[in-house]
């Protein structure tokens, strides 16, 4: 761990060496920032984002910023074990060819909307979202349209062999436009409030804040944790869709024709790592904003993962008071997406892929900003969290749909 003290700042703890000077110049805003608490804290993976660095831990006393939350709020991983040992690539391919056919990608919804039985209630048992949740009422229609589906950028379904023998299913996505439009709409409140109060976090920073006790902090506190629900929720159904194409595929039928189970599933583990929590550290009851960083107390397994050519890995936390019990939630990026088509060479990034034996989706020169080449190397940041993870599981990529 390094740590930069800033001048009027607190200190900055940050488990690499080879941050970016955009993401460097944010972390400093962060220590600047008058409601931050203790230190700011700096995950292996980080990178420039939108106020705050990816891979960013920021705990506030008071406050939430929504900009340190992020616009896809509750994205994460979820992954589960299957009993199965081998799968053949002719199989695999079938597999993945049924995933496109049954979970849109990118910009695609499904045709028809989803059962509003798997949408979130509001935390009371209620569907009555109108008086406290206005941005999800308004958005909730279209919301059915997107609910168990993938997204696009760096969201995936891998196909995955483990370190311990068995084949794995593993989902990177989040809340879709719901929390896009949650998210954009309190970061212009807070925005327009900082100006009306004459507040020293000026609009440039892209830091504004909102008082845990107003009414729009309070909106916000009760919309972005639906937003974290509907991404587990969205998530949980494409997992079951999966598990019902293997079943498919893989389920036996006696003499007479009735189905015999072949294969069985563990339990799903989720981890989201878009978000803003209240917690205990240091004594102190403080909102901790995790933006593309994961909780790793001593009891939780969350999950790691690399680029659609590495390694991921299901870790234990170790409960590192420094890092706020974070850990980094993937490889991070090591140049931005219109760089990498400029610099990485699409028959080269091809065949690494290739080589290896994954299927993968690097095809066209637009694919290249989810390439491996784009991204930090996994190894390099597992060593410089082992002091805040534990792996338990390594995980190497068979087949790979991205967004």
């Amino acid at each position: 761990m390094k740590i930069i003290k800033e001048e009027n700042g607190i200190p900055i703890k940050m488990w690499l060496d080879d941050i970016e000077n955009g993401a460097l110049k944010q972390a400093k805003n962060l220590s600047r920032l008058p409601f931050a608490f203790k230190h700011i804290a700096i995950m292996p993976d980080s990178h420039q984002g939108y106020g705050m660095p990816i891979g960013g831990v920021m705990a506030t006393k008071n406050v939430i910023v929504p900009n340190a939350v992020g616009v896809d709020i509750g994205c994460g991983m979820c992954a589960v074990k299957t009993s199965l040992t081998e799968i053949d690539t002719p199989t695999l391919k079938k597999i993945m060819g049924e995933i496109r056919e049954q979970i849109p990608v990118g910009m695609n919804h499904h045709k028809e909307k989803q059962s509003i039985e798997l949408m979130p209630l509001d935390g009371e048992g209620s569907l009555n979202l109108e008086p406290h949740f206005p941005i999800v009422f308004q958005q909730y229609q279209k919301a059915l349209y997107s609910l168990g589906t993938l997204g696009g950028g760096n969201h995936f379904i891998e196909i995955q062999k483990g370190s311990d023998g068995h084949i794995w299913i593993m989902i990177h996505s989040g809340s879709r436009n719901l929390g896009k439009q949650v998210a954009d709409y309190y970061n212009k409140v807070a925005q327009q409030l900082n100006e009306k109060w004459f507040s020293s976090i000026t609009k440039d920073k892209e830091l504004a804040f909102l008082p845990i006790d107003s009414e729009e902090g309070q909106l916000y506190i009760r919309e972005m944790n639906y937003c974290v629900s509907f991404a587990l929720a969205n998530r949980k159904l494409m997992i079951d869709r999966i598990q019902n194409i293997f079943a498919e595929i893989f389920d036996g039928k006696t003499e007479k024709g009735e189905k015999v189970r072949m294969i069985d599933f563990g339990s799903i583990i989720n981890i989201a790592h878009n978000y803003a929590k209240l917690e205990n550290h240091f004594g102190k009851n403080v909102w901790v904003h995790r933006k593309g960083a994961t909780l790793a107390t001593s009891d939780t397994v969350g999950i790691i993962p690399g680029s659609q050519g590495t390694k991921s890995y299901i870790v234990k936390g170790k409960g590192n008071p420094e890092s706020f019990n974070s850990c980094s939630h993937g490889a991070g990026r090591k140049m931005g997406r219109k760089d990498a088509e400029r610099r990485l060479n699409l028959e080269e990034e091809k065949k690494k892929l290739d080589d290896m034996g994954i299927v993968h989706s690097v095809r066209t020169l637009a694919d290249l900003d989810e390439a491996p080449g784009a991204y930090k190397p996994i190894d390099e940041v597992m060593r410089n969290q082992s002091d805040l993870v534990e792996i338990l599981i390594e995980l190497s990529p068979l087949g790979v749909i991205k967004g």
